[in-house]
């Protein structure tokens, strides 16, 4: 099997439904993946940039999991990449590491699928939100994959009833399960 690298950037993974039982679910399905905790790695924001950098070459494919905050990345997920995904290493003059490496965007958003149109909530759809990240990827020659994202994958014990958080882990394994699929189609790809 090909390596799989799963970069969580869910900013503080324990308090988490949905991105934690995405994490747990997809592990079940690639138990040889190795992830980046990045809530548990740098709660400080001082990035190992060496350690994950070498993480990056050693992977074939490449999740990165979040859940979308204010319509990007968590913070703390852009700190790495402003770090990791550095010029000479990632892009510009040498930096070809990621070249031909598999990228799937994985996140979840707090608003349902509705409010993410012209005139709602939302103001757009939600694949308007993706060109920045998928110009970082394609800045790097990386191979952007179809994303996988599941919508109103929110729960607030005392506000939500129970039933919402069963349904949101219910979505949890759904969106595993994509997730594996796109996974394992873009390592065929390498494969042939």
């Amino acid at each position: 099997m090909q390596n799989v690298l799963i970069v969580s950037g869910h900013p503080n993974l324990e308090i988490s439904h949905a991105n934690k039982a995405v994490l747990e679910n997809i592990l079940k399905l690639f138990p040889d993946a190795d992830i980046s905790r990045l809530d548990q790695l740098y709660p400080d924001f001082q990035i190992d940039v060496k350690s994950e950098q070498e993480k990056l070459v050693n992977a074939d494919v490449i999740i990165w999991q979040f859940p979308l905050h204010w319509y990007s990345f968590p913070a703390l997920m852009k700190k790495y990449i402003d770090d990791v995904y550095a010029f000479g290493f990632a892009h510009g003059a040498g930096g070809d590491k990621l070249k031909g490496k598999k990228l799937i965007l994985s996140f979840t958003t707090g608003a349902s699928e509705d409010l993410y149109d012209y005139g709602k909530a939302m103001n757009y759809p939600v694949d308007d939100f993706l060109p920045p990240l998928i110009q970082t990827a394609k800045l790097c020659r990386m191979e952007i994959q179809e994303a996988v994202y599941s919508m109103g994958m929110q729960y607030i014990p005392g506000v939500y009833p129970i039933e919402t958080l069963e349904m949101v882990k219910a979505k949890a394994k759904d969106h595993a399960n994509r997730l594996a699929t796109v996974v394992s189609e873009g390592l065929m790809i390498k494969k042939d």
